[in-house]
């Protein structure tokens, strides 16, 4: 039965234009949309995987950019036996930037042991801060602030972390080298997080995207680029095979991790001032949305994957608090808790006046406005395959709803009528199904033993370990078999479905095979540094 919207789900400072629902959107089953399109198949596209987007696509996990080889473009690439995917990469002291919270939980493990005990505290907080300097340094002043060869080839992989829909526009190698310029690094002995470290980044990915004049081009007019390579056989035709777009969730995503709900307002499209906001309203996400269709347009890609946006409170940084403001426990029955708060602040210490927070009214709201981008992603995929064009929709939200621990699969009242429609709570593969205890959707911990909860988000609550990224892999390899696109190993097409080998992804996912033992527990270990260091409030900074 579907549920009614009450005055409790709502809160007084919703724009108009969100359409708040009690209940989450339908995610599509069809990636086609039921809609059927011919297209010329004949040739070999120069380059048969192209990226766009954000954290997601860029291979961002535990505070970090460091393992992109082992993002997913990078492992759909190798599931299709094409090894010339090209990607940015992110040695250093610290393995990748701005704060590799993996990397240093082992430090500590190596320095301190299992536990820090009182009497070590000063020397735990002389070695982070080292540990900081160093890394600082080294993506400040040292090598990792030389940018990469403005003359090497144009990467496959176009993401950057904390991009938004703006910025995929607009956003050049040559505008974050200019902030970079306009703002000299200095050895602040206090402040020892990478300073812009986005910028630092994004220019790895796309110092070589220039046209033949040397202008800086952005990411959507790097694909451009790409595409009109052409064919091997011909230098005309459809320069890429596929290209995926997965673009929007920081359009959203900073309300969650400020814990600050600042709606789009004037500006929304003007980089210089639009990152007051925290979360877009949705006919300000429509109005951008429709910019970045027109562009992808002008791509010449045979297959394009438009993905939907995630909903805030999936990952698990963001901590519902399951107890009201009389300290009494929500009802069963609601996909959303009274409170959220950060992971490491349990139910009995939570205090909102203390502590930084969202009202689940705040997040229906928002979830709501996701339901509406969702609507205008999947309207733009069925406005171009009614045009002929052979796009896709990639249900991302629908996927991850569907790993929600404790959104819907603990509690069946929550769950919604399309539940067992779209087939209920996603079915892990064999592989992951075998690993105890099964991963799920909560916030990583481990200990002495090895894991014991978590597994899908990696040490920052935020993105995919490297399974949860097979996982973001796997179906989008259904739908680029789906349509018609061919895998191969060792030379030899592949027949019949696709499958990701997750025994290889545990073993290279150190999260996973070897996770970190300090403190007990990873999510305490990441707490301590938080409240001693500010560590998130910098590192998020630009990293959304």
């Amino acid at each position: 039965m579907a549920r009614l919207l009450t005055p409790n789900m709502l809160d007084a400072k919703t724009p108009p234009d969100v359409n708040v629902q009690p209940d989450a959107r339908e995610p599509v089953i069809d990636p086609t949309l039921g809609i059927p399109v011919n297209i010329n198949r004949q040739g070999t596209p120069k380059h048969r995987l192209v990226t766009i987007g954000d954290s997601l696509t860029h291979g961002f996990q535990s505070g970090a950019i460091f393992n992109t080889r082992l993002s997913y473009p990078n492992i759909i690439a190798r599931e299709m036996g094409w090894n010339q995917l090209r990607y940015p990469t992110y040695e250093g002291p610290g393995d990748g930037l701005p704060i590799n919270l993996e990397h240093l939980a082992r430090q500590l493990d190596q320095k301190f042991g299992l536990n820090i005990d009182w009497w070590e505290f000063p020397s735990f907080l002389s070695f982070v801060r080292n540990y900081l300097d160093e890394v600082e340094d080294y993506w400040e002043r040292d090598a990792g602030s030389i940018p990469p060869d403005p003359k090497r080839p144009i990467n496959h992989n176009l993401a950057v972390y904390g991009w938004d829909l703006r910025n995929t526009l607009s956003r050049t190698a040559q505008i974050c080298q200019q902030v970079l310029e306009e703002n000299p690094s200095d050895d602040d002995y206090l402040r020892q997080v990478v300073e812009y470290h986005n910028e630092r980044a994004a220019i790895r990915v796309l110092n070589s995207a220039r046209d033949a004049n040397g202008k800086a081009l952005t990411p959507l007019q790097a694909a451009a680029a790409l595409g009109a390579e052409g064919l091997q056989e011909t230098n005309d035709g459809d320069g890429i095979e596929t290209l995926i777009v997965l673009i929007g969730a920081n359009n959203a995503l900073g309300s969650v991790l400020t814990f600050k709900v600042v709606w789009s307002d004037t500006g929304y499209d003007n980089m210089a001032i639009n990152d007051r906001y925290t979360v877009w309203r949705p006919t300000h996400f429509q109005a951008e949305l429709d910019r970045v269709v027109a562009e992808v347009k002008q791509i010449r890609a045979r297959h394009v994957i438009f993905g939907t946006v995630p909903h805030v409170t999936i990952a698990p940084f963001a901590r519902g608090i399951n107890k009201d403001l009389e300290g009494k426990k929500a009802a069963a029955g609601s996909r959303y808790f009274p409170f959220y708060t950060l992971p490491w602040i349990s139910d009995e210490e939570f205090d909102p006046d203390k502590h930084p927070h969202l009202t689940g009214q705040e997040v229906r709201a928002i979830d709501s406005a996701i339901d509406q981008y969702n609507e205008s992603i999947t309207e733009a995929v069925r406005s171009s395959r009614s045009e002929g064009r052979d796009w896709y929709v990639f249900e991302t939200a629908g996927l991850l709803d569907r790993l929600a621990s404790r959104r819907y699969i603990e509690d069946p009242l929550a769950r919604p009528d399309w539940w067992e429609k779209v087939g209920g709570d996603y079915k892990l593969p064999p592989a992951l199904q075998k690993l105890s205890p099964v991963p799920n959707s909560r916030f990583f911990r481990s200990g002495a033993n090895g894991r014991t909860d978590g597994g899908l988000f990696s040490l920052d609550g935020i993105h995919p370990t490297t399974i949860g990224y097979g996982i973001m892999a796997q179906e989008l390899i259904k739908i680029m078999q789906l349509a018609g696109v061919k895998f191969y190993h060792d030379g030899t097409e592949r027949i019949g479905e696709v499958k990701v080998n997750f025994d290889r992804l545990i073993a290279e996912d150190t999260l996973i095979s070897k996770p970190p033992r300090s403190l007990s527990s990873a999510v305490d270990l990441i707490g301590t540094i938080d409240k001693n260091f500010n560590i998130f409030s910098s590192m998020l900074k630009g990293s959304y």
